[in-house]
């Protein structure tokens, strides 16, 4: 009896550590989720003290705050879609071609990734002050482009790494055009990482303080406000604008997998 107690708690202890690690990153969230529905006892209190509903019924009760946000949500949407253009095209130029320099260029997509944000933001704000750029909402955009690109083509690129040659040669067999397999198969069958590396983006670019500060100029965004309300309080509406960031991007991955794997089922079904 005990041996097999061992053995059943030795095949399934991988799956607790990965819940108390998953529990571990999830702890913030939590405590910003619960502070959401707190009535503080002053500005600089961070303690639980009263339940309340008034900041999810009112979570522009800060007018700065709440336009910040639209600006950081602007900003995420227009550098996520010119970063996952550009790096679906790169990921699949990199995965499916060879050509000269191809290692070479490999080796500079991760250099984004690794280069610290302070390096990166203070090497913009000098480009841009030496073009003479004004810098502001256009300056922020191509900076989270920048360093969005990397992770859109490293992510895109481990899912056509995944995918199966032979479904496409399959389709081209069938008398399909390149644009017929382009559209009906490879693409149906990239979407999942393409969506995942829009979705790592927008949270990217939404959440950068270090590169956006640098050459924001007179703009400000969520990040920016919360670093400067905190030195005279953050306002409680801030981790409702937390709180309901995280569903939403947690209902969205949720959507997208269902229906990657209703999309998986379907074939079989037939």
């Amino acid at each position: 009896m005990a041996a097999r107690f061992l053995r059943r708690l030795a095949g399934r202890w991988v799956t607790g550590v990965a819940l108390l690690v998953l529990g571990y990153l999830l702890l913030p969230v939590a405590v910003v989720a619960a502070l959401s529905f707190n009535r503080p006892a002053n500005r600089l209190s961070y303690d639980f003290d009263e339940f309340t509903l008034d900041n999810w019924r009112n979570p522009c009760a800060t007018s700065e705050m709440c336009d910040a946000v639209v600006r950081s949500v602007q900003i995420g949407f227009v550098a996520t879609v010119v970063a996952t253009v550009l790096g679906t095209l790169m990921a699949f130029a990199l995965a499916r071609h060879r050509f000269r320099g191809r290692s070479g260029l490999n080796v500079l997509i991760f250099l984004p990734m690794a280069t610290p944000e302070l390096v990166m933001g203070t090497s913009l704000l000098a480009l841009f002050v030496s073009a003479g750029v004004p810098q502001g909402f256009w300056t922020i955009v191509v900076a989270h482009v920048m360093f969005c690109l990397s992770f859109v083509v490293v992510t895109v690129r481990a899912r056509l790494a995944g995918m199966d040659p032979r479904l496409e040669e399959a389709a081209m067999d069938l008398y399909a055009s390149e644009w017929q397999t382009f559209r009906r198969i490879t693409l149906p069958l990239a979407r999942p990482g393409i969506v995942a590396a829009a979705l790592l983006a927008f949270s990217l670019s939404f959440d950068d303080f270090v590169v956006t500060n640098f050459n924001a100029g007179t703009t400000v965004t969520f990040p920016m406000y919360v670093w400067g309300a905190a030195q005279r309080g953050i306002p409680p509406q801030v981790n409702v604008i937390g709180t309901a960031m995280f569903v939403l991007a947690l209902l969205l991955t949720l959507t997208t997998t269902l229906h990657g794997r209703r999309t998986r089922r379907a074939p079989r079904r037939a």
